[in-house]
């Protein structure tokens, strides 16, 4: 188990636990992935081609870390985007790859504002409950793809979440039909070699990074999964919520696969001190 102690800022707890991440991965007892491609030297050779499954779909499965140089430190400095294709997202900041900022409705603008001001103390995270959205994509922490014919399901080792993506060709249903998910509820389906999943009936007041980009009930999110090759997974994520943005925008998360290792156990609530410390702090 991981026991974790939040800091004094929630942003900066989070950029902690990132890194703590990493350090405990040793825990497991070392056994080699099967199925990985190898050079003579037994290295993996994640160029190699993307494996599929027997009906020839690409296989996801796997389990994905953040793209080394997909940037996203605690300056939420974001790496250039190829020519052509979207704006790299970074795990503090969706938007700081957009030169003008995210397309924000002006009460949206004026709510990250807030959220910033206040070091990101709202943040569910902080809270042990769901983070955003795109913070599970660009998270430090490690999650599992786990591939069959009719349902996807993402474990995310950060805050333990879990998400279910629906493949047996049943529609999305209507906003405010469900109860609204912290996931939302997702479907998929195939476009060649690409994964088109799209979520909606997501939870209202919701923030999509640390620095608390919100999105709304009102959001609709449409990601695009590649298997590049072995070793690189590439999402474009376009999200549409009227109620927050004036537009639609897209941004792109790249992972890659983890070989030889496997996710650990994370409890957030075990020896969580963080609101302990805002009741220390309380009016100061």
């Amino acid at each position: 188990m991981v026991a974790h102690t939040r800091a004094t800022c929630a942003a900066g707890s989070i950029a902690a636990l990132i890194l703590l991440s990493s350090s405990l991965s040793a825990q497991w007892p070392k056994y080699p992935t099967p199925g990985v491609p190898r050079n003579a030297s037994g290295e993996p050779m994640l160029d190699a081609p993307a494996p599929r499954t027997p009906d020839g779909k690409p296989d996801l499965s796997g389990i994905w870390m953040r793209f080394a140089g997909q940037g996203g430190g605690a300056t939420g400095t974001p790496v250039p985007a190829p020519p052509g294709t979207p704006p790299i997202a970074t795990f503090f900041d969706v938007g700081a790859g957009f030169p003008e900022g995210l397309p924000f409705q002006p009460w949206a603008a004026e709510l990250k504002k807030t959220r910033n001001d206040a070091n990101s103390k709202d943040n569910p995270d902080a809270h042990c409950l769901p983070m955003g959205f795109m913070q599970f994509h660009m998270h430090g922490q490690p999650r599992r793809i786990i591939q069959t014919p009719t349902l996807i399901t993402i474990l995310y080792e950060a805050n333990f979440g879990l998400r279910y993506i629906f493949m047996d060709g049943r529609p999305l249903p209507p906003n405010g039909e469900p109860q609204p998910f912290w996931y939302g509820y997702s479907i998929g389906r195939w476009d060649g070699d690409t994964l088109v999943v799209e979520t909606n009936n997501l939870k209202d007041d919701g923030w999509l990074d640390v620095r608390g980009s919100p999105f709304t009930d009102q959001a609709k999110i449409t990601e695009r999964f590649r298997r590049v090759n072995f070793g690189k997974l590439e999402i474009d994520v376009t999200i549409d919520d009227p109620k927050a943005y004036t537009k639609p925008f897209t941004v792109r998360v790249n992972q890659q696969i983890m070989v030889d290792g496997e996710m650990i156990e994370f409890i957030c609530n075990e020896n969580n001190q963080f609101l302990n410390y805002l009741e220390r702090t309380a009016g100061k």
